[in-house]
Parts: structure tokens; sequence; C-alpha cells
């Protein structure tokens, strides 16, 4: 089995950083009162506080994928060990985040991040394979121009697995596909071949990153601004700030990559080199991540359940978060200091988790954690 290298602070506290944020996110989904009315990116209804909190988490899912590149890179990672941990995060996705939606499996999966995280893991072991110069000319092209997709009129299950939103079946069985692989993909696959970056003397390393992030982030308002390529949405008044940054998810589009992945490499360069201690929360749950992801979703479901008793006299049993009861909610504010709340329960868990990984190395499975 391959030995893990040296983890890089710097890479692990914006892990962390981003999972504090993608918490905001899924706060918003089970306790704002908008949440089942309407998506926080409607111009036609949202306000600046609540686009704001939805497009700060944009940059997760983003940062997940390229990170956990870097980390196959970084951690000397085998094929068969990516496609063995994809495997198991797909199966995650089907079983304890299923039931973390609900806390039960009535109706079809939802098929979100740790599905495509993990297939994009099972692609990474294959594309691992070619050599780097060809790898990064596949990941430019798929990130780049895979929009060029985005009308075309391809029907059936595995268009929607690969590049469209909507209902599958297959083989009898209903899933909802919420993110479809490309680009995720190549977004990975890009982490991967970044990862030589990382190894470079720390001048030359920060200055790549930075030059790197910004490149990305002018990229991203001047195809932006062009508005005729890089996302299916066009922006204009009378919203023209939130319509500028209302970029398209699902599946990223190439502004999304741009507007989130330049940032975080601009910040990866001003972390490195800089002492994060052990106990820093961005540290604690950048080293934990998956403990974090899965964990946060049980506790804001109870912690939902508990405060819907309080307010309302009734926890309405097995509450789902994509179909909560009618007149459910509660302000924004509300939401902040539930999301808190949430941050801070996780923080001694994954100190703990953290501890038991460190000292129970002999433990090869808990790297599938």
């Amino acid at each position: 089995m391959n030995v893990p290298k040296a983890r890089i602070q710097s890479v692990d506290a914006l892990r962390g950083l981003v999972m504090i944020i993608m918490a905001l996110d899924h706060t918003r989904d089970f306790f704002h009162s908008a949440a089942p009315q309407f998506q926080p990116d409607d111009l036609t209804r949202t306000w600046a506080v609540l686009f704001f909190t939805r497009w700060i988490t944009h940059f997760c899912a983003p940062v997940f994928m390229f990170t956990a590149g870097l980390g196959a890179f970084l951690g000397n990672r085998s094929s068969g060990f990516l496609w063995r941990r994809g495997l198991w995060l797909v199966i995650l996705e089907l079983t304890v985040l299923r039931l973390g939606y609900s806390f039960n499996f009535a109706g079809p999966p939802l098929l979100t991040i740790l599905w495509a995280l993990g297939w994009s893991m099972v692609a990474l072991a294959v594309l691992m394979l070619l050599p780097r110069r060809v790898l990064v000319a596949v990941c430019v092209a798929g990130i780049g121009l895979h929009n060029l997709a985005d009308g075309a009129q391809v029907k059936g299950w595995f268009w929607s697995v690969l590049h469209r939103q909507g209902l599958i079946q297959v083989a009898g069985a209903t899933a909802v596909v919420s993110y479809p692989l490309i680009p995720w993909i190549f977004v990975m696959a890009a982490g991967y071949c970044f990862g030589p970056v990382l190894r470079m003397e720390a001048v030359r390393r920060r200055r790549v990153l930075a030059v790197s992030g910004v490149v990305m982030s002018v990229a991203f308002v001047v195809i932006r601004a062009i508005n005729l390529y890089g996302d299916p949405r066009r922006w204009g008044p009378p919203h023209l700030v939130l319509s500028f940054l209302r970029v398209t998810k699902y599946p990223p589009s190439l502004d999304f990559v741009l507007m989130t992945l330049g940032p975080a490499l601009i910040w990866l360069a001003w972390a490195d080199g800089r002492e994060f201690g052990k106990r820093n929360p961005l540290m604690v749950f950048g080293r934990v991540p998956l403990f974090y992801f899965l964990g946060h979703f049980y506790l804001l479901h109870v912690l939902a359940m508990v405060c819907a008793q309080v307010y309302y006299g009734h926890s309405w049993d097995l509450m789902n978060i994509l179909s909560p009861p009618r007149g459910y909610g509660y302000s924004l504010g509300a939401v902040y200091v539930a999301w808190a709340v949430v941050v801070v329960v996780m923080y001694p868990l994954c100190v703990w988790f953290a501890g038991v990984k460190e000292r129970r190395r002999e433990w090869w499975w808990l790297s599938y954690l």
C-alpha cells in the first residue's frame, strides 16, 4: 500500500475553509423560510444578502474536486486506491448521505456531490495513466469546451449522468441526477495535473499559484463580460452585478469554474508558508472533510427537528430537507445562528476523529474516510 506523503497545511486549510462555508448552504436548506419556495439566485424574488449567502458557497464543490485531485498526486495515490475510494463515495451517497436528507429511504435517491466525487475519482484512476501533457490538454478542453453542448437535445439517462440534470431510469431504478459528471471529472484531473506546482521551491510555487489564480479570475471577468460564451445564462439589467455573478453550477460552466478556482488559487498563494496550529478549525475540518461532511448533515437534521418542536410544537417526525412542511422556516438571521451552532458542535467531534486517524495509522481503512 502507498504511504501518503506529508500533508501540505495550506491545502488542508483551504479545504477546511470551504467545509465551514459549505455548512451555511445546507443550513439554509434546512432552516430558511424561503428555501422551499424559490432559489436564492432567482433574481425576480431574491435580495442581495440571500443571493450572496448562496453565492459564497459556490466555491465549495470546485475546491472539493480540485483538492481531491491535488491530494491524489501529493499522496502518491495509485489507480487502485482511487477507483476503490471512488466507488466507496458513491455507496456513501446512496446510503449514509441519502439517509441524512430525510432519515428514511423513501423516494428516488438524489445524486449529489459524493456521487460526482466518486465517479470523478474512478475516471481519474484511468486518466492519470495518460502522459501529463496530454492530460492537461484533455482537462482544458473538457472544462473550456463542454458548454458547446449546452443546447444539445440528447435523450437517455447516459446524457443526464454526463451533462444534464434530471430524472433517470435505469433497469427499473429511478434517481435524480443533481451533479452531472462533466466537467467535474476534468476539474479533479486538473487538480492532479497541478500537483507538481506544490512540490516547487517556495518562492516559485507562490508565484505560480498567484499568477494562475489571477489569470483565471481575469479570464472569468473578460469572458463573462463578452456575454457570448462560457455560461448558458446571459447577464444584464436590471440587476447587473447579481446577474453577472449568477453563473451555472449544474453542470458547472466555464465561467463558474474560473470564478471559483481563480480566487481559491490566490488564497492558496497567500496561505502558503503560513503556520496553522494543529487545533486551528481550518486544519481540523480540512483533515477530516468526509467525516465533517456526513456528520454535519445529521446534526443539521436533528437540530432542525428540535427547533421545529420548540417553535411550532411539532417536529414533523422525519422531516425531509427536500420537501419541508408548508409554512415551515425561519429568518435568514436564524440561519446564520444555526450555522454557527453546527460548526461549533462539529469542531470537537472532528478533533476527536482526527486524533483517531493520527493514532491509528495501522488501520488502513481509515484512509477511505
